[in-house]
């Protein structure tokens, strides 16, 4: 005759914000045997405490991780600090002023302006250095 073992052990346990949490235990995993010598007691133990770090978590926030796997929590968890780089740099205001952004504009053509009176401005297109390496 076949002997009926469970697999799992359903748990239900409760925390503070009368949420019901239904945790299932792996028996083989835990080693614990279902006989008479308080194996049962000794897994119901175990599975209020693993409620408890679960209600604690929810309770102050922490992620679990039991399995161990890398996550980006450690990384997210930290306080941005863009507006802290944003505020070391002084505020420009040429960015914003179109008389500042048209004065620079009229000295770089009045110096463009100089630079090819004096034959040293840019040539025209299609006479720079590779066309003239090209016609040799």
């Amino acid at each position: 005759m076949k002997s009926c073992v469970p697999r799992t052990l359903h748990c239900i346990v409760t925390n503070t914000s009368s949420m019901l949490s239904v945790i299932k235990l792996p028996l083989q995993r835990s080693g614990f045997k279902m006989s008479a010598g308080g194996g049962l007691k000794h897994m119901l133990a175990s599975a209020v405490v693993v409620g408890v770090i679960e209600a604690r978590a929810r309770i102050f926030g922490h992620i679990l991780n039991p399995t161990g796997q890398r996550s980006p929590h450690k990384v997210l968890r930290k306080k941005l600090i863009g507006d802290k780089v944003a505020e070391w740099y002084p505020y420009d205001i040429k960015n914003d002023d179109p008389l500042v952004m048209a004065q620079e504009e009229e000295e770089r053509l009045l110096k463009l302006e100089m630079l090819k009176r004096r034959g040293k401005g840019p040539p025209k297109k299609g006479q720079g250095r590779r066309a003239v390496k090209r016609n040799k």
